[in-house]
């Protein structure tokens, strides 16, 4: 799940109505992995872009020989990731203190922790930490827009994102894409950066005529107004169950090939088909998604910790993937 919608649930009720069998495609792509390599809310087949063709982006290729590793700035964390230490204001002040300590000098907001948004503010602003992002369905009214904008514009927020979508109407898919760009234009008169977060239904889901609501959204968000928030353990696990004999490729192609930006990276490692936790979200660095060689192809802007069932505990995935960020080499 990420901020409160189950992005599991989505992708298995895509793959009944198929009739396909989730547990039987997961056995399959495994092996063959291993082989090559080792409602909607008022609040993606592969890309449609032609193949091989890598459409201008913000991130860079480092060069040949060199290796690098994340800048300290560009790491954030998905503030979802913590929502069991963070139910009561004593717990938020607990986390947020934390993430200072980690020298987190970014986060991603999923609501506002029992602060209003001058408050998170200025307490943010006390222990150095910077709301660059958000997650933000599609509003109701161009009142809630406004209000939502409002927010990200006392964040000082460089991007603003919709966390998710779910329909296997052709219909709603297309109506969110116009909305979508609609509050995108209105973002960007603000100088903020709308993006759109996946997870695996949206490559899953068949809409007829062999369309996917990926093959939708890259064909109807406007590329000048909306970029990509990719979340790579879902873009992973999207390869996995269409059965592709490389996950990672598929993951990588997501990225390289969308005519649309990629911003964002949500970093979210899974968990290896062996574990007691097949296929689950795992701290990073613990699980099989090869980061190294996605970060290689195409840097981001922003570089977000994200694990929705943290192994241990929300404050230790937070710690571990901070440390995996900054000491992996690419």
């Amino acid at each position: 799940m990420c901020f409160g919608f189950d992005g599991d649930a989505a992708l298995q009720q895509s793959l009944d109505r198929q009739g396909a069998s989730r547990r039987g495609l997961l056995r399959t792509a495994a092996a063959g992995a291993a082989g090559a390599a080792t409602l909607g809310v008022m609040s993606g087949g592969a890309a449609a872009a032609a193949p091989g063709k890598d459409k201008g982006k913000p991130g860079s290729k480092p060069g040949k020989g060199r290796s690098k590793q994340v800048p300290e700035n560009k790491i954030s964390i998905q503030l979802y990731t913590l929502r069991d230490a963070m139910r009561d204001p004593a717990g938020v002040e607990n986390v947020l203190t934390r993430l200072s300590q980690y020298a987190y000098p970014r986060v991603e907001r999923a609501g506002l922790y029992h602060y209003t948004a001058r408050q998170m503010k200025k307490r943010l602003d006390d222990l150095g930490i910077w709301a660059s992002s958000s997650h933000d369905g599609i509003s109701a009214s161009t009142a809630a827009m406004n209000t939502k904008l409002d927010d990200a514009g006392t964040f000082g927020q460089k991007y603003i994102n919709v966390p998710y979508l779910n329909s296997d109407k052709l219909s709603d898919w297309q109506t969110w894409a116009e909305q979508m760009n609609t509050e995108a234009y209105a973002a960007k008169r603000r100088g903020i950066r709308y993006g759109y977060h996946n997870h695996a239904h949206e490559f899953t889901i068949d809409l007829g005529r062999g369309r996917t609501p990926w093959d939708v959204l890259m064909k109807e968000l406007d590329p000048r107004l909306v970029h990509l928030e990719v979340d790579l353990y879902w873009a992973y696990t999207a390869g996995v169950n269409l059965g592709e004999a490389d996950p990672l490729k598929f993951a990588n192609d997501v990225v390289r090939k969308a005519p649309l930006e990629v911003r964002q990276y949500h970093v979210k490692d899974r968990h290896a088909e062996s574990s007691s936790t097949p296929g689950d979200m795992a701290d990073l660095g613990t699980g099989v998604i090869d980061f190294p060689a996605i970060f290689r192809k195409h840097e981001a802007e922003e570089y977000i910790v994200e694990n929705d069932t943290p192994d241990v505990s929300p404050l230790t995935s937070a710690a571990v993937g901070k440390l995996y960020l900054e000491h992996t080499d690419y």
